[in-house]
């Protein structure tokens, strides 16, 4: 039985989602378009070496979170007047099939740009060898039960892996089989007060939760990340209690990110709450100042900055 309704779906093709599945999705990444036409690049290639134009944007819980953060993209319950239940899971697809789908979507993706003027031809040629999958397209990935399953699947097909989480479920987290090539947990909230009106969680305890999955993460073997999206007037004052969670967590990165008014975040925040690149800086330097995490780079086109105790950030070849 399809449990999710039939406007919802509408709205996601059209947002040009590329559904695989039953529960699954690709979508074309702004940075995929501008490196095969532009030649310009997303701060993951800036940072860590991952080519924009093999870099695979995805998700295996389209539908479903454990939370609805004001400044997500995705499309939530109650968002244009359409319901479902982002927390009743369906029977889940098995990894090597999402894996041939995401395959296969994104080489349907790749191939409206053959005729285009401005793609770069090696760039193109390149492309059909993805070489990088960023599990945070969109909805929260652990829901899905193999995860670890799915990331070992595309270790096998030679494919790199981030994986972002709201880190909801630190069960999930802590029982993988095969850790992703790096892994993200967001931190956008200090105190529970704020994690409820920023993050909207929609299980019970989560901000105990997210602090457990925190207290996980030293005990990965791979690199991991802190990221902050930050809201202007909503989540940016409170520095001293950013750098707590960064000592408890104690990431190989931190990434500082500023809102970004795009897709389905448009209905919940005005333009007016994205901050500008020096509004995230700023914050930026004042959570190294307290943490000694150094700032390592930045991209002003992304609105982000990168913080690391490393004196250079580890590079994953997409050559």
């Amino acid at each position: 039985m399809n449990l999710v309704p039939e406007p919802l779906l509408q709205a996601l093709r059209k947002q040009k989602y590329h559904r695989v599945g039953g529960h699954s999705a690709v979508k074309r990444c702004k940075w995929f378009y501008e490196a095969l036409t532009g030649g310009r690049s997303c701060y993951k290639q800036k940072f860590y070496g991952i080519n924009s134009h093999q870099c695979i944007q995805m998700s295996p819980a389209l539908f479903y979170c454990t939370q609805q953060c004001l400044f997500c993209w995705r499309a939530q319950n109650g968002d244009l007047q359409i319901s479902w239940n982002e927390l009743s899971t369906p029977d889940w697809d098995p990894p090597e099939e999402i894996t041939q789908g995401i395959l296969k979507a994104q080489t349907r993706i790749l191939s409206g740009y053959k005729d285009h003027p401005k793609t770069d031809p090696q760039k193109f040629r390149e492309a059909f060898r993805p070489k990088h999958v960023a599990i945070s397209l969109t909805g929260e990935p652990t829901l899905y039960e193999p995860l670890g399953e799915l990331i070992r699947t595309l270790h096998g097909k030679g494919l790199t892996t981030f994986l972002v989480s709201n880190g909801n479920l630190p069960h999930k987290l802590s029982t993988l089989c095969t850790e992703p090539t790096q892994l993200y947990i967001s931190v956008c909230a200090t105190n529970e007060e704020m994690f409820k009106e920023v993050c909207r969680p929609q299980l019970s305890g989560a901000w105990e939760r997210l602090n457990e999955s925190l207290a996980l993460m030293p005990s990965f073997r791979c690199p991991t990340v802190i990221r902050s999206t930050l809201v202007r007037d909503l989540n940016m004052h409170d520095v001293d209690g950013y750098a707590k969670l960064v000592e408890k967590a104690q990431p190989t990165y931190v990434e500082a990110k500023a809102y970004m008014h795009v897709g389905f975040s448009s209905l919940r925040l005005g333009f007016e709450k994205m901050p500008s690149h020096k509004e995230v800086y700023d914050f930026a330097l004042q959570l190294s100042e307290k943490t000694g995490y150094k700032i390592l780079d930045e991209s002003q086109d992304s609105r982000v900055v990168l913080l690391s105790k490393r004196q250079k950030p580890i590079r994953f070849s997409s050559s």
